[in-house]
């Protein structure tokens, strides 16, 4: 009787975080256009917000839901426009790419994004069930392989080591593959117990090979060793073993110097722990002021440790570092 319980409510949970997860990501509360901010370069201290952009004035910004900088460039899934948006540095739209289908080159539900060494560009069809790489210039290549149909629901997108990881939303699973499609790994399953997650949103890398996960329907960050061997939880408590300080958490990322960012999406923070699990810093905090964050969703660390989150619905990237 006890397992029959605890699967009605793992199975509840599971459809639960489904439903959150759409209804936050279809919602439309997004402010006015406002003017860019002027861009700094980084500095050696805590991050400080210096820079958002919205797009151009005649196609904002609608719903971005990930984000990844690859050269000079940013590239953002604008994912109620069913679209990739490309912008320098300076927030000045320089090109865009993708249209509403189920087509070579055409998206339901852009959301994960990444790039390979080439700036291969990949993106993450929620939707279409597919991952598709276009050029430097948005033109469609190719899908990912898989043609098993491995992945069901691609959600966060990682590329490190000439190795792709990818969340799978529904299947609750993280695979690890290399760049020709064949399947290195798989990490998870549905459940609350270490290693098991409830919709996986985002993945992230660090130098040491170990992988992180945002478990959102779990509340909590899981590491894995580069084997997929789980290691230790942060969930904002001590030891990672008390009540969990996030709500919803979506992006990770991790910087040069090892500290961990999680994107905390109903509490509209990013919260920033160091090695040993300790909460350094807090960004954001809801509202609509620069700075500030309203249901923050992807977040991208590059190599000069400057942090873009997509800030869900202010329709804009923010910018900190």
């Amino acid at each position: 009787m006890k397992k029959v319980t605890t699967y009605i409510w793992m199975s509840a949970m599971v459809v639960l975080s489904v439903a959150l997860f759409s209804a936050i990501t279809l919602l439309d509360l997004g402010p006015s256009l406002k003017p860019i901010v002027a861009a700094a370069n980084p500095t050696s201290g805590d991050p400080e917000f210096r820079q958002s952009f919205y797009g151009s004035f005649e196609e904002p910004l609608n719903k971005p839901m990930d984000v990844t900088k690859i050269g000079e460039l940013i590239y953002v899934t604008d994912t109620k426009n069913k679209q990739v948006q490309v912008f320098d540095q300076s927030g000045n739209n320089v090109f865009k790419f993708g249209k509403e289908g189920a087509d070579e080159g055409q998206f339901q539900f852009p959301y994960g994004i990444a790039g390979d060494k080439d700036e291969n560009i990949y993106v993450a069809d929620m939707y279409n069930g597919k991952i598709s790489i276009f050029n430097t210039k948005g033109e469609f290549i190719k899908y990912f392989p898989d043609q098993d149909k491995v992945i069901q629901s691609p959600g966060g997108l990682r590329i490190y080591d000439e190795k792709l990881y990818v969340t799978d939303i529904k299947e609750n699973k993280v695979y690890v593959l290399n760049l020709e499609g064949k399947k290195l790994m798989e990490i998870g399953g549905s459940g609350q117990d270490e290693g098991k997650f409830i919709a996986p949103n985002a993945v992230a890398v660090d130098k040491d090979d170990q992988i992180y996960v945002t478990d959102s329907g779990n509340n909590r960050v899981q590491i894995f060793d580069k084997e997929g061997k789980f290691v230790r939880i942060i969930n904002g408590s001590k030891d990672g073993k008390g009540t969990p300080l996030f709500v919803n958490p979506r992006g990770v990322g991790v910087d040069s110097n090892g500290t961990v960012y999680v994107v905390s999406n109903l509490s509209h923070n990013v919260y920033a722990y160091d090695k040993d699990g300790n909460e350094v810093l807090v960004l954001g905090g809801m509202g609509t002021e620069n700075g500030q964050l309203y249901l923050p969703n992807g977040l991208y660390i590059d190599d000069r440790n400057a942090i873009y989150v997509t800030d869900t619905i202010n329709q804009r990237i923010s910018i900190f570092y």
